[in-house]
Parts: C-alpha cells; structure tokens; sequence
C-alpha cells in the first residue's frame, strides 16, 4: 500500500494512562510518527487510571529482575519528576507497611530484603517507633518506605495526550479489526469510521483479550475483573499519611490500607471480588455476555477452586460493613463504623492464564503488525512512562522492518 493509503502509521487502542504514554513516547523516540489514539469513553483515564487510589507506587512489593519492579522503581522517580515539570499535584508522602501479627514479621522481614534487591531505602521500625510516623497505627513492627508517594494519574494521563501532540478520537469503540500481514491493518469503529494503520498497538486494559482475538492473535490468557471497593474516612485526621498491611504474596492485592490523597481525604480499601462486568462497578452491574465468557474460561473455575478461601474473606468484607472494619481496626483502632463512608470502586484488569494462575508481571506480546499489552494492572500507573517506552521500542522495531 503507498503511505498516504494509510491514515497512521501507529493506531493505539485505549486511551487510559498506558496507551497515552505509549502515544507520548512513540512522538518523543520518532518524530514524526503519526499516531492516532482510539478511545471508547468521551474522555482520557476513564477506568483503572482514574479510579485508582492515586499511589505512586515505591516498586518494594515485585519480584527482583521483574518488569514490575524494574518498570516501577524507574517509574516512580519519573513520575514525581514529571508531576514537577508539568505543574502537576503530586506529594512524596512516604508509607508504613505493618505487621499486626507475629506470623507476619517474617513477610515483612522478607520484605525489607526485597526493596534493599530493588535499590529502595527502607527503615525498620520496632512497635513503639510506628507511632513517630502513624499516632493512631498500632503493630508489632514496620517499615518506612519513603520513596512512596501520591499524584493525579488523571492530570498526567490528559498532560500526556497534550504533550504527545497525536490524534486522540473519544466515542471510538473498537467493534471490527481487519488485520492483512502483508498490508496493515484496518479497524472500524461505532462511530461508523474506518482508519487504516501500518500498526495497532493493543492498551485496552479491561478488554485487551478481546481486542486481541479481534485482531485474530490468541492471547492465552482471559482478563478476569476484580472489584476494588473503597471507603472514606469521615475522621482522615486518624491517618496521616499512607498505611498498609503485609501483603499475601499468592496474590498480587495488597490488601486494605489507608491512603491520605492530595485533598486531604483518606481512601480506605480496596478489597478485590470478582465483578460480574468489565465495567462492574458495583453489585447492580451485571453484563451476562461478558459474564459467560469468564465463566467460560478454564482458569476462572480453576482460580476459584486453588483459592477459595481467600475469596470468601474477600466477598464478607465486601457484603459485610463491619468485617471490613475489622481489616481497618487491625491497623488503626481507633476507626469506628461510622467513619467509614462508602466510596467510588475500580475494576482491576487481572490476566488469568488457562491453569488459573494469576499472572503477575507486566505481560506484552506482539503478532502480526500488533503489539498486546495483556497485563497492566497496578502498579501500571506509577510504571506507565516506562511500559509506554517499552511498548513504543517494540512498535517502532516492528515498523522499521515492514
């Protein structure tokens, strides 16, 4: 095809903070790209970028060696870095994670040697050394992560589509993609347009399995949604700056914790249960294809079977108020019920393989003139200036050998 067949040389597909990063590098590496961006929502940061707790994640959690932990702890650096540039609200606030029961100090002390294998500076605190910190947090031990911080993913998210300079079209579903190898790549939109591109770059987040099946690329994976369900903190004078618990390293949730945002208010949760929509906001939002097609996938039914108690802790704290209080009180006991008021949820995009694992890094895999980036749930946010390079190198190496 001659190049002004084509009305892109990169078509991204999702306009959440991943895909607009992508957009902004590709520009920065290539000048003179032409890059459109596709975008479902009448907006950017409509999903998982904007209904995040707002952490800049510090990396301590992620295996060493992980694109994770590399992508996160060069991330949050940039993060903080770009936040400046831009002007926009950011804060290094710096976090505890506490141990409130004695089988979890090893986890913690594992931990500690984590975040030294990742460069993060750590400090280990005894239990009357919480207190400098968090007044209100009781445990038997912590750590200081001072690298952790907050921002306006939202704010970057939109400075990345103005920076990048690139054609963003809102109210563009994706609903057919029509891939030739030997010749591009066309996708038609339910805004009835058609754009020809050389490449398509995959960033759906909640329906990026889908998009690669349309594409006709088998991703061997399924997104499985998980719910986040969070709560305010009516009294946010209890907590002074972020609070976490130790982690269950089987899964890649952090558990219910206490984050003070830019605005002073405090974010409590979230808990993870599996939303029964892409998009399931909350109990009342149900989408039976979308349903059955989770239920369809091995590894759903598998997940459940491996871990099924785990779950069910989950769903009580979910229907129960006062069993999600008692996750709280084990940090901050001082919390009453009435503190708690409920907040807006998050759909976490989670990759689950066929065996029903988890998948638990970053995954990103290319086909025929596309690249799928198949897993970027958090810390994707604090990761994207790193993951948009990432994926940005591969797209440009796939375009320079057409």
């Amino acid at each position: 095809m001659r190049a002004d067949a084509y009305d892109c040389d990169v078509l991204v597909v999702g306009g959440g903070i991943v895909g607009l990063s992508t957009a902004y590098a590709l520009t920065r590496a290539a000048p003179g790209t032409r890059v459109t961006v596709l975008e479902k929502e009448p907006g950017p940061a409509r999903h998982q970028t904007g209904r995040n707790s707002g952490v800049v994640h510090s990396g301590i959690y992620y295996r060493p060696g992980s694109l994770k932990a590399r992508y996160a702890v060069r991330g949050a650096a940039e993060m903080i870095k770009f936040c400046a540039e831009y002007g926009i609200d950011h804060s290094v606030t710096g976090k505890l994670i506490v141990a409130t029961d004695r089988a979890e100090l090893p986890r913690l002390h594992a931990l500690v040697q984590r975040g030294r294998e990742n460069g993060i500076p750590v400090r280990e605190l005894g239990a009357t050394q919480i207190a400098e910190y968090e007044p209100e947090v009781r445990g038997l031990a912590a750590i200081h992560v001072g690298t952790t911080g907050v921002c306006d993913f939202t704010a970057v998210a939109r400075q990345l589509a103005r920076a990048s300079g690139v054609e963003i079209r809102y109210g563009s579903r994706v609903v057919r993609v029509d891939r030739r190898p030997e010749r591009g790549v066309a996708v038609l939109t339910s805004a009835g347009q058609v754009v020809r591109a050389r490449v398509l770059v995959n960033c759906a987040g909640l329906y990026c399995d889908d998009l690669a099946r349309l594409t006709g690329d088998e991703p061997g994976v399924r997104i499985v949604p998980f719910r986040g369900e969070y709560y305010e903190l009516a009294r946010p004078e209890l907590v002074r700056g972020l609070v976490y618990p130790v982690p269950d390293p089987a899964f890649p949730f952090l558990g219910v914790h206490l984050t003070k945002g830019l605005d002073g208010g405090v974010h409590v949760g979230p808990n993870a249960v599996p939303a029964l929509a892409r998009e399931g906001y909350g109990w009342g939002v149900v989408r039976p294809r979308e349903l059955a097609a989770t239920a369809g996938w091995p590894g759903a039914w598998a997940l459940a079977r491996r871990h099924w108690r785990y779950g069910a802790g989950e769903l009580r704290r979910s229907v129960s108020k006062p069993a999600f209080l008692d996750a709280v009180r084990r940090l901050v006991p001082g919390v009453e019920e009435r503190d708690l008021v409920r907040a807006p949820a998050g759909v976490r995009a989670q990759a689950v393989t066929r065996d029903g694992t988890l998948v638990d890094d970053f995954l990103i895999r290319e086909g025929a003139r596309a690249v799928h980036v198949l897993n970027a749930p958090s810390p994707a946010a604090t990761a994207s200036l790193p993951i948009g390079r990432e994926v940005s190198r591969r797209t440009l190496t796939m375009l320079r050998a057409l």
